[in-house]
């Protein structure tokens, strides 16, 4: 990854999952019915606060909150950065 950002303290940058095209049974779901992804990869960490290290890495996959964190956009590419405590679970 060629990103040249570097979260600050206990945040995270998630680069969120693509949202679901289709349901299971095949449905084809049009874009404006699109749910927001709740899973994502983390690319880039900060270096957590004094009393608190960071517990995800870089690479792992997370589930978080429908509306945590802040939309941003880098390179083309859609980005959310969000406190460590937004994230529910590495899976």
């Amino acid at each position: 990854m060629g990103l040249n950002i570097k979260p600050l303290a206990d945040r995270v940058l998630v680069e969120p999952a693509a949202a679901e095209t289709t349901t299971a049974s095949g449905i084809i779901i049009p874009d404006n019915a699109k749910e927001k992804p709740q899973k994502g990869t983390v690319v880039a960490i900060g270096n957590g606060t004094k009393d608190e290290p960071l517990t995800v890495n870089v690479g792992d996959t997370v589930l978080y909150g429908k509306y945590a964190g802040t939309e941003l956009k880098l390179e083309g590419k859609d980005y959310l950065i969000m406190r460590e405590s937004d994230i529910f679970a590495i899976i």
